[in-house]
């Protein structure tokens, strides 16, 4: 589909939502949902999966089992449940530009959001690519400088193949962007706001310091701008507009609808037709066709024993298994060339159809400005609020000790590559260990002192690093191994070069006043 914002492309979505609910008398059918996604990937419904199950048979029983008895059980939901959702979020896409109120009347705005944001996507989902997955970013800011005077820390990763369910439920993800994202969840906590992209990388023979990576595979936070965000595709003026036009037709078909034939649905839909429509879907009759259930797959299960006791394999070289392997490779290959010819139509027709000028005129899009794009609405108490953390982060230059000075100093010498890895955060944690139990910070105490020297290197970077040697003097404490430290975490990643190494350079200097390393800091 069209690489716009998450939401529904088609106008019928909202009806279709309200006339499936009428049929199932106040509920919707999972199964619905489970159908549209497997006729996405035709390839792998059709051929793959039970492909996959008999060339393997022997290993893929169990696994395939218990798949199915959990993709083959959907859940009935509520019908307005499922409407308002259609309505809103699907198709209206309100969330993200603050159009919804909770029931005391308070607007929900996602930059009210303190705790990091996680958001995996995939360049293999075709329901929510990337450029869905992060759209909403652009509706809440104009810039990266904004998500940092919201104070809020945005993470996204980015994979090349796996498809949208694949995301929460593939083996392959669980064990490497899944678990690397839980390992390092404290490292996340702690990072100043910003927009971050997270990079797992393999620990290979050149990594520096592979002690301190946990597991197999490296984490990495990269800064990122909105440009990187932009840079996806889609998500523009015209986009807007298309999927604007798409949202109004499909509120005047819901208007229709409601008017017209709901109320002869509504009279014609009872419990019993209800319940046999669910029972009949096709989703849960092909299982309910090969289950116990059928006195036809009565003799099923005694076949089945004796295959089990005298089947012979063939060898992997057998001409005949290569034949099939090719013969497979050839379905799998033809149904993808049907789904990506499917889907170009697809596309095509929805640029089309709702790209038109008529149309948009029709919905009411016509003169809107070239540029436009949908954005949350100014909050007065925010840009306050903003406006007073400000004055207070003017207030820290040269208030602290030595350990504002240390995150200050990381800070600074990290500034200039915008990349944190777990290296670094690893070695900060081996040295808060160190401290006795009594004089160890909160996690939450760390967190807003690393966010308050962040904020003040960026608010003038030039001041804050001249501030050093008043924040090292006036805690009175070992200024050579507070600069061992920060040299140690500096250099986690490897050696530094360039720019970093001069800014290193420099907050020797102000730790020490110039005096030669000693041989423990190097």
């Amino acid at each position: 589909m069209c690489a716009g914002r998450t939401r529904c492309a088609t106008p019928p979505a909202c009806w279709a939502a309200a006339l499936a609910g009428d049929l199932g008398k106040g509920k919707f059918d999972g199964a619905n949902l489970v159908a549209n996604f497997e006729k996405l990937n035709p390839a792998n419904t059709l051929w793959e999966k039970p492909y996959g199950l008999y060339s393997k048979v022997d290993t893929e029983g169990p696994r395939f089992l218990d798949f199915e008895t959990w993709w083959g059980s959907p859940v009935t939901l509520n019908a307005e449940e499922m409407q308002w959702i259609a309505d809103n979020l699907f198709v209206g896409n309100k969330l993200s530009t603050g159009q919804l109120s909770t029931t005391d009347g308070t607007r929900i705005d996602l930059r009210n959001i303190k705790s990091p944001i996680v958001v995996f996507c995939s360049w293999g989902d075709n329901i929510t690519p990337p450029q869905q997955a992060l759209g909403w970013i652009l509706d809440l800011y104009d810039d990266e400088r904004a998500i940092v005077a919201a104070g809020q820390t945005i993470v996204y990763t980015t994979h090349q193949t796996i498809g949208h369910l694949g995301i929460f439920v593939s083996g392959k993800v669980a064990t490497r962007e899944h678990a690397e994202f839980a390992n390092c969840m404290d490292m996340i906590d702690l990072m100043p706001p910003g927009l971050y992209e997270a990079v797992i990388t393999d620990v290979g023979a050149d990594t520096a310091n592979p002690e301190l990576v946990h597991g197999r595979y490296l984490f990495r936070l990269e800064a990122r701008t909105l440009d990187h965000i932009r840079a996806f595709g889609g998500n523009d003026a015209e986009d807007e507009h298309r999927f604007e036009t798409a949202a109004r037709l499909s509120e005047v078909n819901l208007g229709l609808y409601r008017t017209l034939a709901q109320p002869a649905v509504r009279a014609m839909a009872s419990e019993e037709t209800a319940a046999m429509a669910r029972e009949l879907h096709p989703n849960r009759l092909r299982f309910a066709m090969f289950s116990d259930r059928n006195p036809m797959m009565a003799p099923i299960k005694g076949m089945a024993e004796d295959m089990r006791q005298h089947r012979k394999p063939v060898s992997k070289d057998n001409p005949l298994m290569a034949m099939e392997t090719a013969a497979s490779s050839w379905i799998t290959s033809w149904l993808d060339s049907y789904r990506i010819a499917r889907d170009a139509m697809t596309e095509a027709a929805f640029l089309g159809v709702y790209g038109s000028p008529l149309l948009q005129a029709f919905a009411g899009q016509a003169g809107s400005g070239a540029n436009d794009r949908h954005h949350i609405e100014r909050d007065l108490g925010r840009e306050a609020a903003t406006a007073a953390s400000r004055v207070d982060i003017e207030g820290l230059f040269e208030q602290g000790g030595l350990l504002e000075a240390i995150m200050r100093a990381l800070v600074y010498v990290r500034a200039s590559t915008g990349s944190v890895d777990e290296r670094g955060f690893g070695l900060l944690k081996a040295a808060r260990a160190m401290r006795p139990p009594e004089e160890r910070q909160h996690l939450a105490e760390i967190k807003k002192l690393i966010r308050d020297q962040y904020l003040v290197v960026r608010l003038d970077e030039e001041r804050a690093i001249r501030a050093l040697p008043r924040l090292v003097a006036a805690d009175g404490g070992d200024r050579q191994g507070a600069f061992d430290l920060v040299r140690r975490v500096a250099e986690a990643t490897g050696a530094l070069s360039g720019d970093e190494a001069r800014r290193l350079h420099r907050v020797q200097t102000l730790f020490l006043g110039g005096a030669p390393l000693t041989q423990a800091a190097e």
